[in-house]
């Protein structure tokens, strides 16, 4: 930065904050770093007794904070029609959702930019469900100028792919299988459905139908096969999932054919999940084995799971596996889910 007259300043980048005093009536900044000087502000900042000012020295081989903060910003978005951001201000820029969907972060890009120092990106945690209007990541350039080159260095850690991506909930047809004897014969009532409807809602998919079974894994294992030959895209099996005599669901959806991803997950609740995908010519259906605690905890392993199944993304084992950290929820009094740490 240099040292010059204020009344030769315009055009000139200020390198720190100008403060006017008005007793009784004001005191804050009335110009901020980074705030490029024009002939009307020459005035005010004599009024403030400024008659010299530290300015940027321009230098070819240096970026201003707010333009190298846009390459952050696309750095991050890659441009895509799914986000929107704000204005450059002071080497800030906020990132928020512009549509609904899963959000996915490319965690080893986000560290080698905040490794290269001297920048930063911050996010909220990925895999989880976002609203249009949701604050989801904030840049900021640390110093008032950054080095071109260390720029084209951020650009090349990313390779041109964006750090953030929304997935749309694409799978909108679901059907639901409720097992056990006790439901098919009217001793009680099903509390799954409408649980399970309830949060297919939330991300809009539909039940196409429920179908009832009685703890038997033939009739199970048919039902499974019968939703998926009338449309599908994703199946629920509700029930019967613990190693008592009596529960047959694993075993019924291990006979449909299909290719068990886990059974049990490092979560509570919801330990007894199972995962699996049935192929069918070019579709291939997940179907989701879901304990007894989907019916009457708030949240569970299948809230972590849901919004990325319906998003497209195919699971592998090694992606349930990483729920350990985070995979206990405390039972908060007042539940903040996704906003916690249940999950993470």
């Amino acid at each position: 930065m240099k040292l010059i007259k204020t009344e030769n300043a315009v055009g000139h980048v200020l390198c720190h904050d100008i403060t006017r005093i008005i007793p009784g009536k004001e005191k804050g900044p009335v110009f901020k770093k980074g705030h490029i000087v024009r002939e009307e502000d020459i005035p005010v900042l004599l009024s403030c007794g400024k008659e010299n000012l530290y300015v940027w020295e321009q230098n070819d081989n240096m970026l201003h904070e707010n333009e190298a903060a846009a390459i952050l910003r696309d750095i991050c978005t890659g441009g895509a029609c799914s986000f929107t951001a704000s204005e450059p201000s002071e080497g800030k820029i906020e990132i928020r959702a512009a549509a609904d969907g899963l959000l996915k972060i490319d965690r080893d890009a986000l560290f080698d930019i905040n490794y290269l120092g001297e920048m930063m990106i911050a996010t909220i945690h990925g895999n989880r469900p976002v609203r249009a209007g949701e604050k989801v990541a904030a840049t900021r350039i640390i110093p008032l100028v950054i080095e071109k080159e260390k720029m084209e260095r951020a650009k090349r850690a990313v390779d041109g792919r964006p750090i953030l991506e929304i997935m749309p909930f694409c799978i909108k047809k679901a059907g639901i299988i409720t097992t056990g004897n006790e439901v098919c014969k009217g001793l009680i009532k099903d509390a799954f459905g409408p649980v399970l409807k309830s949060k297919l809602a939330e991300y809009g998919a539909e039940v196409t139908e429920q179908i009832f079974t009685p703890d038997d894994s033939e009739s199970i294992k048919k039902a499974i096969l019968a939703l998926v030959s009338k449309g599908a895209e994703v199946v629920l099996v509700s029930g019967g999932m613990s190693v008592d005599p009596d529960d047959r669901t694993p075993g019924a959806i291990k006979d449909t054919g299909a290719n068990i991803i886990t059974y049990g997950a490092p979560v509570l609740p919801g330990a007894m999940f199972l995962l699996a995908y049935l192929d069918r010519g070019e579709r291939r259906i997940p179907i989701m084995g879901l304990p007894g605690c989907v019916m009457y905890a708030r949240r569970t392993v299948f809230d972590l799971v849901l919004p990325r199944v319906l998003a497209g993304e195919e699971l592998i084992q090694m992606q349930i596996a990483a729920y350990g950290e985070g995979g206990l929820c405390l039972g908060c009094e007042v539940c903040t889910f996704p906003d916690c740490g249940f999950g993470r």
